[in-house]
């Protein structure tokens, strides 16, 4: 048996599914804002890399990433690499 009465179990349910909601709006626009800052927005994986263009890697590029980042141009090794080097600074 229940111990929260239906009426509050139901109030909760919707707030939990407004909770969910807005969490998925914020991480849209997070993802929006950062492929803004990259200049992403508007590319397709046909702008992206075949292999990666940091220097000395030349790692092949996979379809699927350059399918899910358009634009993209490096490996995911080098970009967690740039990513880590970046926030160091």
């Amino acid at each position: 048996m229940c111990a929260v009465p239906a009426r509050r179990g139901a109030r909760l349910i919707d707030d939990i599914d407004r909770a969910q909601a807005r969490e998925a709006e914020i991480l849209s626009d997070a993802l929006r804002d950062q492929s803004l800052r990259a200049g992403l927005v508007g590319m397709t994986a046909a702008d992206s890399a075949e292999v990666c263009q940091a220097r000395g890697c030349g790692e092949a590029i996979s379809e699927t990433r350059r399918a899910a980042v358009p634009g993209v141009q490096l490996c995911v090794a080098c970009q967690a690499r740039r990513e880590k080097n970046r926030g160091m600074r």
